[in-house]
């Protein structure tokens, strides 16, 4: 290694500094001198987080090599541009305006700004979003129209028309801040560039080992040996860790309850024994004292492997004579059956019409900008103790505790402030593999993972292969549904469970439907497992509805809106699981989306051409708050200063549980007088927080703000007098109060389980509720799709803070996009990074992003609010499908709608062909599976859980 010596000017300050020119990139040396705050990412130019000022330009410190960087070169990092107490106007702008989430892109795009408004402090909508675009700005959280909105704002104070005062939050006269802007906690620390994410701590820790993963390069196989030798020679290893070190059971869990399960939730090894099953397993580790290190031993590390037939899908996987995957259980593990009303097969040959189709929906890689880190040690207390991204901070533990050989009781796990997860962090293979290393090797250990390694290795959205057929009576009503449904849920069990009883209750969810017949299955193959990703089952679910509502609006000749309309749920209707609602407020939505489409349509008509051909879609979606029973806990405690500490584990993935949390504790104390300032948050730590339950099913602001309810009553009661006045702490501590009360949240009595015969009875708590309208334009010499706008409608009751649930919605509604036009995850070798994944950067997402509410008090909510958040991602994908289809006449029923299959489609119409799509065998007969099913039931008297068989 040469090494050189260098002058560069960083942040107004001559600095000298040491590299390696040939190898060091400029985001390598500035973090090295400590200046974290900018990040990496993708670490090939695509994503824009490590954007630093170079001589006055936006330059991407990632690919940057210092040998093409001249001595006394002027650097600036998102550090040189404001502090806390001095901030530049973008940074104001970015926390106020709700431009950031999980903040992971926020330094790389304020850097990349302040350069646009050095040249340019008056730039219009357009220039500030080109200007993104070509400085490969990349954002997952925002749907980049706060981002916009935040450099704009801005631009005027910059200019003089405003000042720093006007674009910072006002706390309103009446004291009020539920369902106003306030801002996020975290945000000051995230744009000034002083939070540090995962790979930040892990670079700050002292004495760590870096890890490694040996990943085994083929996607099903036998482990024949792993010959370590080599790699054990390689400088700075420390110890290369196999199965063999494991000292539990090598097993991560997830409870598979279900009296459907064919598997007990134990089929995914930490470490491979013997068995591969993904290109993601991973069978060794390598622990050294550089990553440079462990990566350079970890290629060194001798596989030895059998190569068997790789199932790509479930249509292999299912098919006759494929082999078993996994020894314990059949590839098809669970089958969940829909009994409502009569038999739908008289009813369907007596409606006067009937369209049927089959449908698949892909694997969707979550694509975070941060790829995933984790690091772990053991306290002074004896606990194993690991820092990483989870959603679910308890039931990680659960779910990890038995594998790595530690009691529950002796691991503690800490949120980091995270670079997104929208669900993927729910899966827990690193924090075990993590814990695994530490206890193997006796050193703390930090791993990041580079960005194909993420791909491979954390789970994605499930895959799905669907039959279904649809039939309505002459004025319009749905009379009957059928379908057959099998979730691809990879390699592994993991949240497979979840899915096929969700599969059963959202095909057809939003509509009135009398009669249905309907199976759910979960199914192994060779791809990527698992995990949740916001909206989980249900965009799957509304890619086979939304289609049949559109193809049988148009064969009844009813206007596809007016048909949603007419079968949308009203007053009294019940739900696929036979439940009625707590509120009713499609009627609402549809009269405010009404002249929305109407307008759309008429631009439709008008600027549609022969090559460009314009086309609007509507469709439906909706998503449960909370899976029940749902039990969570928040604690409040008295200072002695007077100010209230909001302890929970309400995990923060960017949606802004900590403003929520402030807000909720706030509120519920006015009676105190307490300034929000004197809220202090301790979150999303095991050791010290009760068990908030997981980031998940939209539960969070409706089980914290119930919680936080409950724990402010108690602590209010104890601290009143009998005059009325409130005791101080001292007076608490005088009189022996307790100062610290646990508010408790369940949903035990408002829920109903499902019947697992019928599947019918009422899981959730609460829903939420909408209608999305997308407009495309398609290309009709390429067949490439451009979305032009989305509206949606919504009702979610009160929104809690305003900032958090826009940035929930257009995150949603591009994740949305993503899903329907590009984003996919079916080829390991290709689906490596974001570019070749499907990425939606700004050029690809619409400004003309818009939401309208309605809101409805829902009886047992927070201040009557709900969920919010995976009403955005649930079925407005497939207002874009179904706007394609009206554009130019090709339904695409195999997503995602890239080019190559809408041309395919419009060059079958050139010809007189009408596109049609396949059906699917899905691993057995519909029709006598159900039968068999019904003729023997399920023992309702045995509840079998996950530990029957360990």
């Amino acid at each position: 290694m040469a090494l050189s010596k260098m002058i560069l000017n960083i942040n107004g300050v001559d600095r000298m500094l040491i590299c390696d020119k040939e190898k060091d990139t400029l985001a390598d040396v500035v973090r090295r001198l400590g200046l974290t705050g900018t990040k990496v990412g993708c670490k090939v130019g695509q994503c824009g987080i490590c954007s630093v000022i170079l001589n006055g330009e936006v330059t991407r410190g990632c690919i940057k090599k210092m040998k093409n960087i001249s001595e006394g070169s002027m650097i600036v990092t998102i550090e040189g541009i404001g502090t806390p107490t001095s901030l530049h106007p973008l940074q104001q702008a970015f926390i106020t305006y709700g431009a950031v989430q999980c903040g992971f892109c926020s330094p790389g795009f304020i850097v990349s700004a302040k350069v646009l408004l050095d040249q340019n402090n008056n730039p219009t909508r357009q220039e500030v979003r080109a200007w993104f675009q070509k400085n490969h700005n990349a954002c997952r959280c925002t749907g980049y129209k706060p981002i916009v909105d935040s450099v704009l704002a801005a631009a005027k104070v910059i200019r003089g028309e405003w000042t720093m005062e006007d674009i910072q939050y006002k706390v309103p006269t009446d004291g009020k801040i539920y369902g106003t802007g306030y801002p996020r906690p975290a945000a000051l620390a995230k744009v000034t560039g002083l939070c540090d994410y995962g790979d930040d701590i892990g670079m700050k820790m002292p004495g760590a080992l870096h890890i490694a993963v040996v990943l085994p390069g083929v996607d099903h196989g036998n482990l024949i040996s792993i010959d370590t030798s080599e790699a054990e020679k390689m400088p700075g290893v420390e110890k290369i860790i196999t199965y063999k070190d494991v000292q539990g059971t090598n097993r991560t869990m997830f409870p598979c309850s279900s009296p459907h399960s064919r598997c007990d939730g134990f089929d995914h090894y930490i470490l491979v024994e013997n068995k591969i099953l993904r290109c993601g397993d991973v069978v060794a580790l390598v622990a050294a004292r550089t990553r440079e290190e462990a990566r350079a031993a970890a290629k060194k590390v001798e596989l030895k492997i059998e190569e068997l037939p790789a199932y790509k899908n479930i249509l292999d996987s299912c098919a006759e004579g494929a082999m078993q995957l996994h020894p314990e259980h059949p590839n098809i593990y669970g089958t969940f059956p829909l009994r409502k009303g009569e038999d739908t097969r008289k009813i369907m040959e007596n409606s006067d019409f009937v369209v049927e189709g089959s449908f698949h929906s892909q694997h969707e890689p979550h694509l975070v900008l941060e790829p995933d880190t984790v690091q772990a040690y053991v306290d002074e207390q004896g606990v194993v103790t690991i820092h990483c991204k989870t959603l679910a901070l308890y039931m990680s533990i659960m779910m990890i505790a038995r594998g790595i050989g530690v009691p529950n009781d002796k691991i503690r796990i800490i949120e980091n402030p995270t670079g997104a997860s929208f669900g993927y962090s729910g899966g827990v293979l690193t924090y075990a593999l993590m814990a695994v290393a530490t206890l193997a090797t006796g050193k703390p250990c930090t791993m990041t993972l580079s960005y194909d390694e993420h791909q491979h290795i954390t789970g994605k959205r499930q895959g799905c292969f669907s039959n279904g057929k649809l039939a309505c009576d002459k004025n319009g009503k749905l009379t009957a549904l059928e379908y057959e449904t099998v979730f691809d849920t990879g390699a592994y069990a993991e949240f497979g469970f979840p899915v096929a009883e969700g599969g059963t209750r959202y095909t057809g969810m939003t509509y009135y439907i009398p009669n249905i017949r309907a199976l759910s299955s979960v199914a192994i193959s060779n791809v990527a497992m698992t995990a949740p990703y916001r909206a989980a089952t249900s965009p799957p679910c509304f890619t086979v509805f939304e289609h049949l509502m559109d193809m049988l609006a148009e064969k009844a000749g009813i206007d596809p809106f007016e048909f949603r309309a007419i079968n949308s749920y009203h007053e009294g209707d019940t739900t696929n699981s036979g439940h009625t609602l707590s509120v009713y407020p499609y009627p609402q939505i549809y009269e405010k989306m009404r002249p929305v489409y109407e307008a759309a349509i008429d631009y439709a008509k008008k600027n549609s051409t022969p090559l460009m051909k314009i086309g609007v879609g509507i469709s439906n979606s909706c998503y449960n708050t909370t899976g029940g029973p749902d039990h969570a806990e928040v604690a409040l405690e008295l200072n002695p200063d007077g100010t209230v500490t909001n302890f929970n584990t309400a995990e923060d993935q960017g949606q802004g549980t900590d403003a929520h949390a402030l807000v909720f504790t706030y509120e519920a104390l006015r009676p105190l007088g307490l300034k929000p300032e004197q809220i202090k948050l301790c979150m999303n730590d095991t050791g010290l927080c009760p068990n908030t339950g997981p980031a998940a099913g939209s539960r969070t602001h409706y089980v914290t703000g119930r919680a936080t309810l409950d724990a402010a009553d108690k602590l209010m009661k104890a601290m009143k007098k009998e005059d009325g006045t409130f005791r101080t702490y001292d007076e608490m501590v005088a009189d022996g109060i307790p100062t610290k009360y646990l508010g408790v949240s369940d949903t035990t009595s408002i829920t109903k389980p499902l019947d697992p015969n019928t599947c019918q009875g009422n899981p959730s708590a609460e829903y939420m509720w909408g209608t999305f309208l997308s407009m495309v334009e398609v290309d009709t010499t390429t067949g490439k799709t451009k979305l032009l706008k989305m509206h949606a409608v919504v009702d979610c009751g009160p929104i809690g803070n305003i900032l958090s649930f826009e940035g929930q919605g257009y995150s949603g509604m591009m994740h949305s996009a993503g899903y329907a036009l590009r984003e996919q995850y079916s080829d390991p070798q290709k689906h490596t990074g974001l570019a070749n994944s499907g990425f939606s950067f700004i050029g690809d997402v619409p400004d003309e992003l818009s939401i309208d509410t309605v809101v409805s008090m829902r009886p047992t909510g927070p201040f009557g609010s709900s969920g919010c958040s995976e009403v955005f991602q649930a079925g407005p994908h497939m207002s874009v499908i179904n706007a394609i289809y009206n554009a130019c006449g090709v339904r695409i029923y195999e997503l995602p709608a890239t080019p190559d299959k809408v041309k395919a489609g419009l060059d079958l119409i050139a010809q007189g062909k009408t596109p049609q799509p396949r059906k699917y065998y899905l691993g057995y007969d519909m029709w006598e599976k159900l039968d068999d099913m019904e003729q023997n039931p399920v023992n309702l008297t045995k509840k079998p859980t996950v530990f029957d068989h360990h």
